[in-house]
């Protein structure tokens, strides 16, 4: 049986989503508009926030959304390096300083033990990373008395003692990339926050550092988010809920057949509600068990293998920060395997099986 690594699918919106396109099309707005502004006020409703601004994508809005907290030149920011280049790449495009924490080896994300020996005079803001649908404990994080800005791109729809993420912070950034829990049909992304000031200034930032396109009082970005992908968020976000519950539902299979008997399961920050985004495991052999999983047919793989501080283009910023002993374990030794809404039982049960077969029986 094959089983995909992502088990999704938009083939039974494909009528619905054409429709959309081409209404989208007739109104001939483009730019902003009644799609994007109806998107941002859908969102926001479905997040508890007052303010969404939808932007190009989700490594922009983290970009804008630190320029729109104060971070700016010389400024250090403390983030994960278990997470995706972009997280550090938006604090070095915004001027900022990345100073890599450790991780909590359970939930994979950053917590306020990991973060304090990061911290210094000239910190300006903290950025957990959801990370492969999990939240990371936003509360304790505040307490520390830095602004923190939360990277959701992978965490559409978790809670975090019942309040969603992009709301748990000062501000949030998600990404709509076609993989992620929420998709669009490309590039999407958008920066959400109860913060009038923050909201107003993320908005000039994303036109140009203008309010009027005559008048510019910043050095902003061309990063709106396109009405046609605002068209189809607006169609697919009713469905978020409902595609998270079958996630859970798969993840609460895994555990049912046993996989706990060949890996260590993921586990969530206590009071969260995980949406597993991807659903990854821990196992010492996690690069042989892909590789017989990939001969079975089974979609497995090792995300973050290098993490960022030990990307080329990180080089100078990795004495800024602490040891990350965790964060280089769990780099070598997690493994996603396939999860998605349209997972099935069987599917579930064959996956377990060839994780517990041996070398030869597969």
């Amino acid at each position: 049986m094959t089983v995909p690594l992502f088990a999704t699918s938009l083939d039974p919106y494909r009528d619905r989503i054409a429709e959309r396109l081409v209404s989208v099309a007739d109104s001939g707005r483009f730019i902003l508009g009644p799609e994007v502004e109806g998107f941002e006020e859908e969102f926001a409703a479905y997040l508890g926030v007052e303010h969404v601004i939808g932007v190009g994508n989700g490594t922009d809005a983290l970009t804008i959304a630190l320029r729109a907290l104060g971070v700016g030149p010389g400024d250090e920011v403390v983030c994960p390096s278990l997470t995706f280049y972009a997280t550090a790449e938006a604090i070095v495009n915004a001027g900022g300083v990345p100073v890599f924490c450790d991780v909590d080896p359970e939930t994979f994300c950053i917590t306020a033990d990991t973060v304090r020996p990061a911290l210094s005079g000239r910190t300006r803001a903290i950025v957990p990373v959801h990370l492969f649908g999990n939240v990371a404990p936003v509360t304790e994080l505040r307490e520390l008395g830095v602004p923190v800005l939360e990277d959701a791109a992978q965490a559409a729809g978790a809670t975090l003692d019942g309040q969603r993420a992009g709301g748990l912070g000062h501000a949030a950034t998600f990404s709509f990339f076609p993989s992620k829990n929420l998709p669009c049909l490309g590039d999407g992304g958008a920066i959400t926050t109860n913060d009038a000031e923050v909201a107003e200034r993320a908005r000039t930032l994303r036109f140009h550092g203008s309010k009027d396109k005559k008048h510019h009082t910043d050095v902003g970005y061309n990063s709106r988010l396109d009405s046609l992908q605002a068209g189809v968020l607006r169609l697919l976000l009713p469905e978020l809920e409902g595609w998270n519950a079958a996630r859970r539902r798969a993840a609460e299979g895994y555990e049912r057949s046993g996989l706990a008997e060949h890996v260590r399961l993921p586990a969530s920050t206590p009071g969260a509600e995980h949406v597993y985004h991807l659903y990854v495991v821990v196992t010492p052999d996690a690069d042989a068990l892909a590789g017989r999983l990939g001969e079975a047919g089974i979609g497995a793989r090792g995300y973050y293998r290098t993490p960022v501080h030990r990307q080329p283009a990180m080089a100078a910023y990795r004495e800024a920060g602490p040891e990350l002993p965790v964060t280089e374990e769990l780099a070598a030794t997690t493994l996603a395997l396939p999860m998605g809404p349209e997972l099935q039982d069987d599917q579930v049960e064959e996956v377990v099986a060839a994780c517990g077969a041996r070398v030869g029986q597969l």
